[in-house]
């Protein structure tokens, strides 16, 4: 009876080992230990690895930022005025007055020189010299029997080389700069009207700092400039420069000098006078 109580109190202990065994741990199941995220990249946030119910990992999803916007490239600089030269002259446009009156009229026949491109139509005869002289004086009312700048710059328009108007200029510095702007702008020569109302000259062109189609501000340094009366200039007002010589701001200035306003040109006020191209 011993033995028999014993082998069944050894089959009760090893069922009961058994069933604890078998009886599930209380608590939340065990979860992998995630490997540590790679560093994060610039611009992106990481929300960290999600576990699943069954244990799996579910990686973490990335979040990208919007990269900065690129910065605005910055503007060019302005260019800055170089120096420019503009000249229509071509040996054998300079034509001398053949009397010490006509310098309107051989001032007329340069500026037609000036502008043929053929090199076969010089206008330099005396008795044509004579001829436009007669036609200024005809267009040039209250001027002691002589031409003015009005006949002049409508003789140039009629003669096809126009259209032309009379300009008084009250700065020397802006009547340069407006003589410049105009041959640039129009391909033809200025009249300028010398000692103070009594000679004709032709600009025929400049040189200056800044190209006057480009920049209101340029500067003038140079005029070249054509005298009928070349060789023997005057007296008061000094030599004749040679044909096509090119003057400075400084030297033009002791022979084209302000003019107050006369009979004929009342309406206009004193300034340095011109005749300027104009465009058609």
């Amino acid at each position: 009876m011993t033995g028999a109580r014993l082998r069944l109190l050894a089959c009760v202990v090893a069922l009961a080992g058994f069933l604890s065994a078998c009886t599930p741990t209380a608590g939340l199941p065990e979860v992998a230990t995630a490997p540590a995220s790679p560093a994060a990249q610039p611009g992106t946030v990481s929300a960290g690895p999600v576990a699943a119910p069954d244990g799996s990992v579910t990686p973490a999803p990335v979040l990208t930022t919007a990269a900065p916007p690129a910065a605005a490239p910055l503007p060019a600089p302005a260019p800055s005025p170089q120096p420019f030269a503009l000249n229509l002259y071509r040996e054998g446009d300079f034509v001398p007055q053949y009397t010490f009156d006509w310098c309107v009229a051989a001032s007329i026949q340069m500026a037609h020189n000036l502008l043929d491109s053929t090199g076969g139509g010089t206008w330099a005869d005396r008795a044509q010299q004579s001829n436009l002289w007669e036609m200024a004086r005809a267009r040039s009312s209250d001027s002691f029997n002589g031409a003015n700048p009005f006949g002049w710059a409508q003789v140039l328009t009629e003669s096809g080389m126009g259209p032309y108007r009379v300009a008084s200029i009250p700065d020397y510095g802006e009547a340069l700069r407006t003589a410049s702007r105009a041959i640039a702008e129009t391909g033809r020569p200025v009249g300028l009207v010398m000692w103070s109302g009594r000679h004709a000259w032709v600009m025929s062109g400049f040189e200056s700092l800044g190209d006057p189609r480009q920049f209101a501000d340029f500067s003038v340094t140079g005029i070249h400039v054509l005298d009928p009366l070349y060789p023997y200039g005057s007296q008061q007002w000094g030599p004749s420069p040679a044909p096509n010589a090119l003057l400075t701001p400084e030297q033009l200035a002791t022979q084209f000098v302000i003019r107050e306003p006369r009979r004929w040109s009342s309406g206009l006020p004193a300034g340095y006078l011109m005749v300027l191209p104009v465009a058609a």
